[in-house]
């Protein structure tokens, strides 16, 4: 469940960022789609729709603004279990933006304990900024291990995938687990920044069984017939089919527009390429991801729907 208090933390917990900001309005009837459902996630409000945004500086040689925004709907869900993250940090002496959009399943602890440590693992990683490649994959790694830890003796079996961007200097690295997803635009072409873990992509599936487990068809393939995503943090006990290991993909951010991240709500109902059309001509970050979501639930999207947009405004 995201809260009040995550809207004052985004607000805060970043010095680097200018002009954040947060909007709000209101809608609870949700039993027909609306045109436009133009409301704000608040604690008390569950079915409502949470958005935010700020803009920050690039520090590497092609100098320029991001101006990001973030929108997040609990959707015809029960429950919220889609969490987010932005964080604008210095790390030894460099300038570092992270993104990241983090998938519940079930329940919200695994996406929760995401948002509030693996950042934070990230950065403190000693390769970070020299080898950050190596660093996201052990810290991704490690948060997971840091993750089951803390949950032993707990009855529930949660876990959660996990899409993030991070920005340093001149690149993007983009690692992802499971299928949230992360599209970039260049010159308004579709680009997929990573690929979904999902049980029957052929190599999934290969590392699955030579693992000893198995996939089987149970209204979608399913890791042991019961988790639609081959690859995500938490699930003690689908362990070790079910792996957080992420796929890392690095891009120069020279040429790109924007990029788009989101939980597998929006990519249910949308394609890449209607992604990047459809938020192409707006240049508010925030207001293009609030367009995103209210397009993926009028389109009938039947789950939680979060999204992140990052554009890239030259100087």
């Amino acid at each position: 469940m995201i809260s009040d208090t995550d809207c004052v933390k985004h607000a805060t917990a970043a010095p680097a960022v200018a002009g954040e900001k947060t909007s709000a309005s209101s809608d609870k009837d949700h039993r027909a789609p609306p045109a436009a459902p133009n409301i704000v996630m608040s604690s008390k409000d569950h079915d409502s729709l949470f958005s935010g945004g700020g803009i920050s500086f690039l520090s590497g040689s092609r100098n320029g603004r991001i101006n990001y925004g973030y929108s997040s709907f609990k959707g015809k869900r029960s429950s919220m279990e889609d969490f987010f993250e932005t964080k604008i940090s210095e790390v030894d002496g460099q300038m570092v933006a992270f993104f990241g959009v983090f998938d519940g399943h079930g329940g919200s602890r695994t996406a929760e304990y995401l948002k509030n440590n693996l950042f934070k693992n990230l950065s403190n990683h000693p390769g970070f900024i020299k080898d950050t490649k190596t660093a996201i994959f052990e810290a991704f790694k490690q948060t997971d291990v840091d993750y089951l830890n803390e949950e032993k003796g707990h009855q529930r079996d949660a876990g959660s995938t996990a899409s993030t961007a991070v920005l340093l200097g001149d690149r993007i690295l983009v690692a992802n687990v499971g299928d949230s997803r992360v599209v970039a635009s260049r010159a308004g072409l579709a680009v997929p920044l990573s690929v979904d873990h999902k049980p029957d992509r052929s190599d999934e599936r290969q590392r699955i069984e030579q693992a000893g487990g198995f996939i089987i068809w149970a209204g979608t393939w399913r890791v042991g017939g019961v988790l639609a995503v081959s690859r995500a943090f938490g699930d003690k006990l689908l362990k070790p089919y079910v792996v957080a290991d992420p796929e890392i993909q690095e891009e120069e951010i020279e040429g790109v527009d924007f990029i788009i991240i989101a939980s597998d709500g929006l990519w249910n109902v949308i394609s890449n390429k209607e992604a990047v059309s459809l938020v192409q001509t707006i240049t508010d970050a925030e207001v293009a991801s609030r367009e995103l979501i209210k397009e993926a639930y009028t389109r009938g999207s039947s789950d939680n729907i979060t999204c992140v947009v990052v554009r890239f405004d030259p100087s």
